[in-house]
């Protein structure tokens, strides 16, 4: 295989998920469905105690952090009081807490659950959509050993990484930012278009034996300093 023609099906590849997810992001509303769960900004989502009922306590979009699983939960994740900081409006929340969800455009088809072989404590992940054309996807996993945090973050860095050298015209991420919050730490990326825009980001986050990859599509209200705050908020919720 050519060296173009590795590109062309990298190229192809990541476009056929950024059409997929762009479709998924349109629907405010999932059903519960093996462990994942939705809630929009005025529906509901089964809780925690009774995931596996299709009657339950609602929860609402501004709370998922109620949904809660073994070793790593939703509340662990970014909440919709850290979107409106940044001057970002959610209007709904779709989370997991089997691992399965795709990790980002860059990575494919990759998940949490296949990049660290079904061996991590506790899974979690969320999709979360605004009142513009902005989403944003979060996926953690907690490791049952720092030694396994340590490859987990590497080989996230790795996939972000692949997208900083692409071909003119498409969308690529920028240089790395380093942040540290509470002895958590993030590598941080902005997202530019195939104009050269920026149009979002992406980081990788450590803190602790957890781990996660945040990616922010659409443009922010003040990028890059909305993309930094919502990496930062980010990196408080992930703590251990």
């Amino acid at each position: 295989m050519t060296e173009n023609q590795a590109v062309q099906q990298k190229s192809v590849r990541r476009n056929r998920v950024v059409a997929a997810a762009c479709f998924a992001a349109s629907l405010i509303t999932v059903s519960v469905v093996g462990g994942s769960q939705s809630a929009t900004a005025d529906g509901t989502a089964p809780d925690a105690a009774h995931r596996t009922a299709v009657a339950a306590r609602p929860v609402t979009a501004a709370h998922p952090a109620e949904a809660a699983a073994p070793g790593l939960g939703s509340a662990g994740l970014v909440q919709s009081e850290d979107y409106v900081r940044q001057g970002l409006n959610p209007v709904g929340a779709t989370i997991d807490l089997t691992g399965r969800e795709g990790l980002s455009a860059c990575s494919g088809e990759e998940t949490m659950r296949g990049l660290t072989a079904g061996k991590a404590t506790g899974y979690a992940s969320v999709t979360w959509t605004f009142d513009t054309d902005s989403r944003l996807k979060e996926s953690a996993a907690s490791a049952p050993t720092g030694t396994a945090a340590d490859t987990w973050e590497k080989q996230l860095v790795a996939l972000v990484q692949e997208c900083q050298d692409e071909p003119a015209g498409h969308w690529y991420y920028g240089a790395a930012h380093t942040l540290t919050v509470n002895g958590g730490t993030a590598r941080w990326y902005l997202s530019y278009n195939g104009d050269g825009a920026v149009s979002g980001g992406a980081a990788v986050l450590r803190t602790g034996t957890r781990v996660a990859v945040v990616e922010l599509t659409g443009r922010p209200t003040d990028v890059p300093a909305s993309v930094e705050g919502i990496v930062t908020a980010a990196l408080n919720r992930l703590r251990s």
